[in-house]
């Protein structure tokens, strides 16, 4: 019924010319040049400074899992709690039905 009509490639007509030749060129690495020199200041921690930096990092990293934690909680509970109130309606719905 449909047939799809396949194109046939025809043949080249004219002068065809061969592909050019690309020589390889030869690369020359440039010199390095020096990084230029940074303007800002370099941040040196003491000994102070670095105890401050892994408490701070350690309480971010309590505090943030202690969020999530509670939020996973806090969904699991409604999830339960919503399970138990869909058991309870049916078990209602279907005990009213039996007494008809």
């Amino acid at each position: 019924m449909l047939r799809p009509k396949v194109p046939t490639m025809p043949a080249p007509t004219g002068q065809v010319t061969p592909p050019a030749v690309i020589e390889p060129t030869t690369i020359t690495p440039a010199a390095p040049t020096p990084a230029p020199a940074s303007t800002r200041p370099t941040i040196q921690l003491t000994s102070g400074g670095l105890i401050t930096l892994i408490v701070g990092g350690t309480t971010v990293v309590l505090v943030l899992g202690a969020v999530l934690v509670s939020m996973l909680l806090a969904v699991a509970i409604t999830a339960g709690s919503t399970a138990i109130t869909a058991l309870v309606i049916r078990s209602l719905m279907s005990s009213g039905t039996k007494r008809r």
